[in-house]
Protein backbone atom coordinates (compact mmCIF):
# COMPACT_ATOMS: atom_id res chain seq x y z
CA UNK A 1 0.00 0.00 0.00
CA UNK A 2 1.41 3.40 -1.11
CA UNK A 3 0.89 6.14 1.75
CA UNK A 4 0.56 9.98 -0.26
CA UNK A 5 1.85 12.42 2.50
CA UNK A 6 0.11 15.79 1.77
CA UNK A 7 2.77 18.69 3.16
CA UNK A 8 1.48 21.94 4.26
CA UNK A 9 2.03 25.11 2.59
CA UNK A 10 5.49 26.41 2.92
CA UNK A 11 5.43 29.72 4.93
CA UNK A 12 6.62 32.91 3.49
CA UNK A 13 10.30 33.83 4.42
CA UNK A 14 10.28 36.68 6.88
CA UNK A 15 12.41 38.98 4.11
CA UNK A 16 9.58 38.30 0.99
CA UNK A 17 6.47 40.50 1.15
CA UNK A 18 3.03 38.42 1.06
CA UNK A 19 1.80 38.23 -2.70
CA UNK A 20 -0.65 41.47 -3.36
CA UNK A 21 -4.31 40.80 -4.06
CA UNK A 22 -5.50 41.57 -7.09
CA UNK A 23 -8.29 44.37 -7.29
CA UNK A 24 -10.45 45.08 -10.18
CA UNK A 25 -9.53 48.88 -10.21
CA UNK A 26 -6.53 49.96 -11.57
CA UNK A 27 -3.90 51.40 -9.37
CA UNK A 28 -3.17 54.72 -9.40
CA UNK A 29 -6.74 55.54 -11.01
CA UNK A 30 -8.98 58.72 -9.33
CA UNK A 31 -12.60 58.70 -9.69
CA UNK A 32 -12.64 62.27 -8.74
CA UNK A 33 -12.90 63.31 -12.35
CA UNK A 34 -15.57 61.26 -13.07
CA UNK A 35 -17.15 62.92 -9.56
CA UNK A 36 -16.44 66.52 -10.79
CA UNK A 37 -18.40 65.96 -14.11
CA UNK A 38 -21.76 64.45 -11.87
CA UNK A 39 -21.21 67.59 -9.59
CA UNK A 40 -21.14 69.86 -12.58
CA UNK A 41 -24.35 68.43 -14.21
CA UNK A 42 -26.05 67.83 -10.88
CA UNK A 43 -25.08 71.79 -10.49
CA UNK A 44 -26.81 72.35 -13.71
CA UNK A 45 -30.25 70.70 -13.07
CA UNK A 46 -30.66 71.92 -9.77
CA UNK A 47 -29.72 75.32 -10.13
CA UNK A 48 -33.13 76.23 -11.91
CA UNK A 49 -34.48 74.71 -9.62
CA UNK A 50 -32.93 76.48 -6.59
CA UNK A 51 -33.48 79.58 -8.29
CA UNK A 52 -37.36 79.19 -9.04
CA UNK A 53 -38.04 78.16 -4.86
CA UNK A 54 -35.98 81.64 -3.93
CA UNK A 55 -37.65 83.74 -6.64
CA UNK A 56 -41.05 82.53 -5.37
CA UNK A 57 -40.52 83.52 -2.15
CA UNK A 58 -39.90 86.81 -3.00
CA UNK A 59 -42.14 90.01 -3.47
CA UNK A 60 -42.74 92.23 -6.81
CA UNK A 61 -39.76 94.49 -5.27
CA UNK A 62 -37.70 92.30 -4.12
CA UNK A 63 -37.84 90.23 -7.49
CA UNK A 64 -34.84 92.00 -9.33
CA UNK A 65 -33.55 94.47 -6.54
CA UNK A 66 -32.28 91.80 -4.41
CA UNK A 67 -29.49 88.65 -4.21
CA UNK A 68 -30.56 86.20 -6.93
CA UNK A 69 -30.88 83.62 -4.26
CA UNK A 70 -31.31 85.36 -1.17
CA UNK A 71 -34.99 84.30 0.12
CA UNK A 72 -37.63 86.25 1.14
CA UNK A 73 -40.44 85.56 3.37
CA UNK A 74 -43.60 86.48 0.88
CA UNK A 75 -43.87 83.01 -1.04
CA UNK A 76 -47.41 82.04 0.89
CA UNK A 77 -48.69 85.56 -0.24
CA UNK A 78 -48.07 85.02 -4.07
CA UNK A 79 -49.15 81.61 -3.89
CA UNK A 80 -52.74 83.77 -1.98
CA UNK A 81 -52.57 86.79 -5.26
CA UNK A 82 -51.84 83.65 -7.22
CA UNK A 83 -55.26 81.81 -6.27
CA UNK A 84 -56.93 85.18 -6.16
CA UNK A 85 -55.96 85.83 -10.38
CA UNK A 86 -59.58 85.56 -11.58
CA UNK A 87 -61.22 83.62 -9.34
CA UNK A 88 -58.93 80.98 -9.41
CA UNK A 89 -58.01 80.37 -12.83
CA UNK A 90 -54.72 79.31 -12.41
CA UNK A 91 -56.37 76.29 -10.13
CA UNK A 92 -58.22 75.35 -13.10
CA UNK A 93 -55.10 75.27 -15.43
CA UNK A 94 -54.00 72.99 -13.09
CA UNK A 95 -56.65 70.17 -12.90
CA UNK A 96 -56.57 70.69 -16.68
CA UNK A 97 -53.17 69.70 -17.02
CA UNK A 98 -53.88 67.02 -14.37
CA UNK A 99 -56.48 65.21 -16.48
CA UNK A 100 -54.71 65.75 -19.84
CA UNK A 101 -51.33 64.25 -18.42
CA UNK A 102 -53.01 61.42 -16.04
CA UNK A 103 -55.87 60.33 -18.59
CA UNK A 104 -53.63 60.63 -21.31
CA UNK A 105 -50.82 59.11 -19.80
CA UNK A 106 -52.85 55.69 -19.01
CA UNK A 107 -54.58 55.88 -22.19
CA UNK A 108 -51.31 55.84 -23.59
CA UNK A 109 -49.81 53.07 -21.76
CA UNK A 110 -52.65 50.85 -22.82
CA UNK A 111 -52.28 51.20 -26.26
CA UNK A 112 -48.79 50.84 -25.80
CA UNK A 113 -49.22 47.70 -24.26
CA UNK A 114 -51.50 45.92 -26.46
CA UNK A 115 -49.37 47.32 -29.56
CA UNK A 116 -46.13 46.10 -27.67
CA UNK A 117 -47.04 42.97 -26.87
CA UNK A 118 -48.73 42.30 -29.88
CA UNK A 119 -45.31 42.73 -31.46
CA UNK A 120 -43.45 40.87 -29.42
CA UNK A 121 -46.09 37.55 -28.80
CA UNK A 122 -47.69 37.10 -32.34
CA UNK A 123 -46.53 36.27 -35.72
CA UNK A 124 -48.24 38.22 -38.87
CA UNK A 125 -47.83 39.23 -42.03
CA UNK A 126 -45.93 42.56 -41.60
CA UNK A 127 -45.20 42.89 -38.90
CA UNK A 128 -41.65 43.96 -39.55
CA UNK A 129 -42.84 46.72 -41.61
CA UNK A 130 -44.98 48.33 -38.81
CA UNK A 131 -42.45 47.94 -36.03
CA UNK A 132 -39.82 49.71 -38.27
CA UNK A 133 -42.96 52.28 -39.22
CA UNK A 134 -42.96 52.73 -35.34
CA UNK A 135 -39.19 53.18 -34.78
CA UNK A 136 -39.64 55.90 -37.75
CA UNK A 137 -42.32 57.64 -35.76
CA UNK A 138 -39.75 58.42 -33.00
CA UNK A 139 -37.49 59.80 -34.98
CA UNK A 140 -40.22 62.40 -36.02
CA UNK A 141 -40.85 65.71 -33.58
CA UNK A 142 -44.26 66.39 -31.81
CA UNK A 143 -44.27 69.80 -32.80
CA UNK A 144 -44.48 68.73 -36.79
CA UNK A 145 -47.28 67.33 -36.42
CA UNK A 146 -49.20 69.81 -34.48
CA UNK A 147 -50.76 71.60 -37.42
CA UNK A 148 -51.74 68.38 -39.60
CA UNK A 149 -53.38 67.10 -36.73
CA UNK A 150 -55.06 70.41 -35.84
CA UNK A 151 -56.42 70.80 -39.45
CA UNK A 152 -57.74 67.09 -38.88
CA UNK A 153 -59.59 68.04 -36.08
CA UNK A 154 -60.68 71.08 -37.42
CA UNK A 155 -62.62 68.86 -40.13
CA UNK A 156 -64.58 67.15 -37.27
CA UNK A 157 -65.02 69.99 -35.39
CA UNK A 158 -63.28 68.96 -31.95
CA UNK A 159 -60.64 71.74 -31.71
CA UNK A 160 -61.13 74.00 -28.44
CA UNK A 161 -61.92 70.96 -26.57
CA UNK A 162 -60.50 68.64 -24.27
CA UNK A 163 -60.37 66.08 -26.76
CA UNK A 164 -58.41 68.14 -28.61
CA UNK A 165 -55.27 67.35 -26.55
CA UNK A 166 -56.16 64.00 -25.02
CA UNK A 167 -56.61 62.22 -28.01
CA UNK A 168 -52.95 62.95 -29.74
CA UNK A 169 -51.15 62.19 -26.89
CA UNK A 170 -53.30 58.34 -26.92
CA UNK A 171 -50.90 57.27 -29.63
CA UNK A 172 -46.89 57.44 -28.40
CA UNK A 173 -44.48 55.61 -30.71
CA UNK A 174 -41.65 55.56 -28.40
CA UNK A 175 -43.87 54.33 -25.98
CA UNK A 176 -44.93 51.56 -28.22
CA UNK A 177 -41.52 51.20 -28.98
CA UNK A 178 -40.81 50.36 -24.87
CA UNK A 179 -43.45 48.38 -24.34
CA UNK A 180 -42.70 45.52 -27.33
CA UNK A 181 -38.95 45.75 -26.00
CA UNK A 182 -40.02 44.73 -22.00
CA UNK A 183 -42.73 42.20 -23.41
CA UNK A 184 -40.16 40.30 -25.20
CA UNK A 185 -37.84 40.36 -22.22
CA UNK A 186 -40.19 40.19 -19.65
CA UNK A 187 -42.87 37.85 -20.38
CA UNK A 188 -41.59 33.91 -21.02
CA UNK A 189 -43.32 32.40 -24.40
CA UNK A 190 -44.00 29.03 -21.62
CA UNK A 191 -46.10 30.47 -19.43
CA UNK A 192 -48.40 32.15 -22.11
CA UNK A 193 -48.23 28.82 -23.93
CA UNK A 194 -49.31 27.13 -20.38
CA UNK A 195 -52.09 29.52 -20.10
CA UNK A 196 -53.19 28.50 -23.93
CA UNK A 197 -53.20 25.00 -23.17
CA UNK A 198 -55.53 25.32 -19.83
CA UNK A 199 -57.94 27.17 -21.74
CA UNK A 200 -57.28 30.65 -21.41
CA UNK A 201 -58.58 33.30 -23.77
CA UNK A 202 -55.81 35.62 -24.96
CA UNK A 203 -57.74 38.63 -22.90
CA UNK A 204 -57.41 36.87 -19.69
CA UNK A 205 -53.25 36.00 -20.50
CA UNK A 206 -53.08 39.37 -21.50
CA UNK A 207 -54.15 41.29 -18.70
CA UNK A 208 -54.04 38.61 -16.17
CA UNK A 209 -50.15 37.49 -16.64
CA UNK A 210 -48.60 40.01 -18.95
CA UNK A 211 -49.34 43.30 -17.51
CA UNK A 212 -48.45 42.43 -14.17
CA UNK A 213 -45.06 41.06 -15.82
CA UNK A 214 -44.96 44.12 -17.83
CA UNK A 215 -45.85 46.67 -14.75
CA UNK A 216 -42.22 48.26 -14.24
CA UNK A 217 -41.49 48.99 -18.38
CA UNK A 218 -45.43 50.33 -18.26
CA UNK A 219 -44.53 52.36 -15.18
CA UNK A 220 -41.97 53.80 -17.62
CA UNK A 221 -44.08 54.39 -20.54
CA UNK A 222 -46.85 55.72 -18.20
CA UNK A 223 -44.30 58.51 -16.62
CA UNK A 224 -42.46 59.84 -19.45
CA UNK A 225 -46.00 60.12 -21.14
CA UNK A 226 -47.39 61.88 -18.08
CA UNK A 227 -44.37 64.57 -18.20
CA UNK A 228 -44.28 64.86 -22.05
CA UNK A 229 -48.24 65.87 -21.80
CA UNK A 230 -47.79 68.24 -18.51
CA UNK A 231 -44.56 70.21 -20.37
CA UNK A 232 -46.48 70.14 -23.87
CA UNK A 233 -46.92 73.84 -24.74
CA UNK A 234 -47.25 73.46 -28.50
CA UNK A 235 -49.98 71.48 -29.26
CA UNK A 236 -52.32 72.84 -26.47
CA UNK A 237 -51.64 76.48 -27.82
CA UNK A 238 -52.72 75.18 -31.15
CA UNK A 239 -55.68 73.68 -30.49
CA UNK A 240 -57.34 75.97 -27.67
CA UNK A 241 -58.30 79.25 -27.44
CA UNK A 242 -60.81 79.05 -24.20
CA UNK A 243 -58.58 79.88 -21.66
CA UNK A 244 -60.54 77.90 -19.03
CA UNK A 245 -59.49 74.72 -21.20
CA UNK A 246 -55.58 75.32 -21.06
CA UNK A 247 -53.16 73.65 -19.28
CA UNK A 248 -50.39 75.11 -17.08
CA UNK A 249 -48.34 75.75 -19.73
CA UNK A 250 -50.16 77.93 -21.82
CA UNK A 251 -51.78 80.00 -18.60
CA UNK A 252 -48.79 80.82 -17.45
CA UNK A 253 -47.35 81.68 -21.25
CA UNK A 254 -50.32 83.89 -20.81
CA UNK A 255 -49.45 85.61 -17.75
CA UNK A 256 -45.92 85.81 -18.39
CA UNK A 257 -47.20 88.11 -21.59
CA UNK A 258 -49.04 90.30 -19.26
CA UNK A 259 -45.50 90.88 -16.96
CA UNK A 260 -44.34 93.00 -20.10
CA UNK A 261 -47.07 96.02 -18.83
CA UNK A 262 -47.53 94.30 -15.50
CA UNK A 263 -44.31 93.70 -13.94
CA UNK A 264 -46.05 92.05 -10.42
CA UNK A 265 -47.47 89.59 -12.65
CA UNK A 266 -43.79 88.28 -13.23
CA UNK A 267 -43.98 86.63 -9.25
CA UNK A 268 -47.51 85.10 -10.35
CA UNK A 269 -45.81 83.35 -12.86
CA UNK A 270 -42.66 81.90 -10.79
CA UNK A 271 -44.73 81.27 -7.86
CA UNK A 272 -46.95 78.76 -10.17
CA UNK A 273 -44.00 77.67 -12.04
CA UNK A 274 -42.96 76.51 -9.09
CA UNK A 275 -46.37 74.81 -7.78
CA UNK A 276 -46.45 72.55 -11.24
CA UNK A 277 -43.40 70.85 -10.57
CA UNK A 278 -44.39 69.98 -7.36
CA UNK A 279 -47.08 66.91 -8.42
CA UNK A 280 -44.17 65.77 -10.81
CA UNK A 281 -41.70 65.52 -7.98
CA UNK A 282 -44.42 63.98 -6.03
CA UNK A 283 -45.29 61.24 -9.02
CA UNK A 284 -41.44 60.20 -9.46
CA UNK A 285 -41.26 59.59 -5.67
CA UNK A 286 -44.42 57.56 -5.77
CA UNK A 287 -43.70 55.60 -8.70
CA UNK A 288 -39.97 54.84 -8.23
CA UNK A 289 -40.51 52.21 -6.27
CA UNK A 290 -41.79 49.80 -8.93
CA UNK A 291 -38.32 50.28 -10.50
CA UNK A 292 -36.47 48.97 -7.12
CA UNK A 293 -38.83 46.39 -7.11
CA UNK A 294 -37.88 45.42 -10.75
CA UNK A 295 -34.06 45.60 -10.16
CA UNK A 296 -34.32 43.58 -6.85
CA UNK A 297 -36.19 40.85 -9.13
CA UNK A 298 -33.73 40.90 -11.61
CA UNK A 299 -30.77 40.74 -9.39
CA UNK A 300 -31.75 37.07 -8.33
CA UNK A 301 -32.98 35.70 -11.13
CA UNK A 302 -30.86 32.86 -12.84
Amino acid sequence: MTTTTVSAPAAASPGRAAPARATGRPAGRSSWGGTAVLLVGAAYCLLPVVWVVMASSKSASELFSSFTLAPSTHLWSNITDLSAYRDGLFWRWMLNTALYAGVGGLLSVLVSAMAGYGLAKFTFRGKATVFNAILAGVLVPGVVLAIPQYLLLAKVGMTNTYWAVLLPSIISPYGIYLARIYAAAAVPDDVLEAARTDGAKEGRIFFSLAVPMMLPGLVTVFLFQFVAIWNNFMLPYIMLGNDKLFPLTVGLSGLLNQGATQPAMYTSVITGALLSIVPLVALFLTLQRFWQVDLAAGAVKA
